[in-house]
């Protein structure tokens, strides 16, 4: 039997990985498609759990954390340690439902911003599991939002750069004390 990647979910005082932040390069450069699921890609998932935990997120993208790899870990579950997190490799959206909603989103890579972004309610995805076997899984709701969010950032969007509302936006970057040129609309 498989086992998943086992990781206690507490904060550490030092996380393995450092997140970069909006305005940083290193998060607009889209990531690779991961050849072969191995010992060292399991490595850096576990490294993203523990990190992910430790900044109270709910899910993170390698490229945050400035590794290029198409991999996504999510855990919508914290308070639950017997509920694994969701490891996506090479994920991909193969169909996304026609209903659209309108939700709060906020960003290890942007702390203290949360801004309503638009995305379509449910979606369902292909991708590989960290031992490396093909799934397919239908999401809705905040799972759905968190999927889409987390794939944004492999291909170097942020969710900054889905938001409608320029007034707000800038209002909240500027009070966190993130630049408004940093965000790249996407439309």
């Amino acid at each position: 039997m498989a086992t998943v990647v086992a990781v206690e979910k507490k904060k550490l005082e030092q996380p393995p990985l450092d997140i970069h932040y909006l305005g940083d390069r290193v998060l607009r450069q889209p990531a690779k498609r991961i050849a072969k699921v191995d010992d060292n890609i399991r490595k850096i998932i576990k490294q993203m759990l523990q990190t992910m935990y430790s900044a109270d997120g709910i899910g993170l993208a390698a490229p945050q954390v400035g590794i290029h790899k198409q991999l996504v870990v999510i855990d919508l579950h914290l308070d639950e340690s017997d509920v694994p997190p969701l490891v996506l490799i090479n994920p991909k959206i193969v169909k996304s439902g026609s209903n659209f909603c309108t939700g709060e989103e906020g960003c290890l890579s942007i702390p203290g911003v949360y801004l309503d972004v638009i995305r379509p309610e449910t979606i369902e995805i292909s991708y590989k599991n960290e031992q490396g076997k093909p799934s397919t899984l239908k999401a809705t709701g905040l799972l759905s939002r968190a999927i889409q969010h987390e794939m944004d950032h492999l291909n170097g969007v942020m969710f900054v750069d889905r938001v409608d509302n320029n007034l707000a936006l800038t209002e909240e970057l500027n009070k966190k004390g993130f630049a408004f040129s940093a965000v790249k609309p996407v439309r």
